[in-house]
């Protein structure tokens, strides 16, 4: 059923009037309580918190505001660092900093500590995520229990297996919905389609059905992690973190995440690139089994990842990595019809070890990121897997055509150059669905497959817009 749109308030409006122009108002404190504090929940989301505006709003001594900056741990920078040549005049009507610098070069070094260990009270509304979890057993009873403490607080949606015929067992206190192999074709239709949901690519159907901006995917054998001091892992909250902090693609930190409390930008790099780029993509890792190749663990089969470590960085521009969708969060709002089930493999499986659609997803999703000057993450936040792991010499004939492919799509992800027409996520993945269908698509008929696949899901992305979940 298509959902009537409501139109804007004047007030609504008018807050994102003043948002755009906040660096130009002066003073606040004849407006009301609530309306200053959207306007500074607006200005920090959109990235447009100075030190300048920040003090106009300090100066409306609004409670909200002020518990909002204290939950964030946002801070007065004293010292400014400068670049060694300030070409601004110093002139008092554009409110001269401490020390007498200009506001130009202020914004060099101006940085705002947050303090991400209070990450779980996240500046980010509870219902702006949606947790989505792919389902392929019917009791998902201990996995919902163990991770209560964590998932209470969102909506879930649950997304089964379209061949798993039992009904679910969910335990109460949850706010959830669950899709099924029906949901499925209602939204498909009856035509003939390049996309399928079988086993644990039923999550993209929770990607597509989510109305939030954030969604956080964890599998069904996936459980809470300790980290190095023993703590349970608050998955969804680093995954927000992540999202919510910039990332830095063009000049590689070695201190890793810059943003994290604890770190800062290195000397040397360069201060124009110190405010960084919007993350789109955060790809989390997972303790006990690893996501092994079946030639690899057909070697080493008692190979396992017992190893914490405490870190996340950015991605480099123009670096392919293999992303998987065990544990993986993404902001739907830039990144939404990049992740997708594109690439079936002949005769695949259902599981991880038989399939390759994530790790071709997560090389179009790069690629997308790199065009639009987004970000991607990876490190934090862990999850442990369980299981007894595969037969990986079943499952060797099933894997081994995608290990051959990935020879063959790696070289071709890191010379993919989109036009710069291509200004959305859409329009990027269309781009990248014509490059595949003439560059790989006569040396082999998946190719023009996938290729095929990445237009239809563009296009069913655009009518499950209207779809209600």
């Amino acid at each position: 059923m298509s959902r009537k749109l409501q139109p804007p308030s004047l007030l609504s409006l008018a807050i994102e009037s003043g948002i755009r122009n906040i660096s130009r108002i002066p003073d606040l404190s004849s407006l009301p309580d609530h309306v200053v504090f959207d306007l500074f929940q607006g200005t920090v989301r959109e990235g447009k918190l100075n030190d300048k505006i920040l003090k106009v709003f300090i100066a409306t001594e609004n409670k909200e505001v002020l518990t909002y900056i204290q939950r964030l741990g946002i801070k007065r920078v004293v010292l400014p660092v400068l670049p060694t040549r300030c070409s601004g005049k110093f002139d008092n009507s554009e409110g001269l900093l401490a020390g007498g610098f200009c506001n130009s070069c202020f914004a060099f070094g101006l940085v705002f500590t947050l303090c991400l260990d209070k990450m779980s009270d996240s500046a980010v509304p509870d219902n702006e995520v949606d947790v989505v979890i792919a389902v392929l057993g019917a009791d998902i009873s201990s996995f919902l229990e163990e991770w209560r403490a964590f998932f209470s607080r969102f909506h879930l949606i649950i997304v089964k297996d379209p061949d798993l015929k039992d009904d679910l067992k969910i335990p109460n206190g949850f706010d959830h919905v669950v899709y099924t192999k029906s949901d499925m074709d209602r939204v498909l239709g009856s035509n003939p389609t390049k996309i399928k949901f079988s086993g644990y690519l039923c999550r993209y159907f929770g990607y597509l059905m989510s109305r939030k901006r954030y969604i956080i995917s964890i599998d069904d054998d996936c459980f809470p992690a300790r980290d190095d001091k023993g703590l349970l892992v608050d998955a969804v909250a680093q995954h927000v973190t992540n999202l919510t902090t910039p990332a830095t693609p063009f000049f590689f930190n070695t201190l890793y995440d810059p943003y994290r409390e604890g770190a800062d930008f290195v000397r040397g790099y360069p201060f124009s690139l110190r405010t960084g780029v919007e993350c789109a993509l955060s790809c989390g890792l997972w303790l006990n089994l690893a996501d092994y190749d079946t030639p690899t663990q057909a070697v080493k089969p008692n190979l396992k990842n017992t190893r914490y470590v405490d870190a996340v960085m950015t991605v480099p521009l123009r670096t392919m990595m293999p992303m998987s969708g065990i544990n993986v969060a993404f902001d739907r709002a830039l990144l939404g019809p990049a992740l997708f089930p594109g690439l079936q493999l002949a005769g695949e499986g259902k599981l991880r070890w038989e399939t390759m659609e994530d790790i071709w997803c997560g090389m179009c999703a790069k690629v997308v990121c790199d065009h639009l000057g987004l970000g991607v993450k990876t490190g934090l936040p862990y999850v442990w897997r369980k299981g007894g792991g595969n037969d990986a010499i079943k499952s060797l004939k099933k894997d081994w055509e995608g290990v051959r492919l990935m020879e063959e799509v790696v070289p071709f992800f890191q010379s993919v150059r989109l036009s710069k027409s291509a200004v959305t996520s859409e329009d990027c993945v269309i781009e990248i669905a014509g490059i595949v269908k003439q560059q790989l698509g006569p040396s082999n008929p998946i190719f023009a497959r996938a290729a095929d696949a990445l237009l239809e899901w563009v296009q069913l992305w655009r009518t499950a817009g209207s779809v209600s979940s």
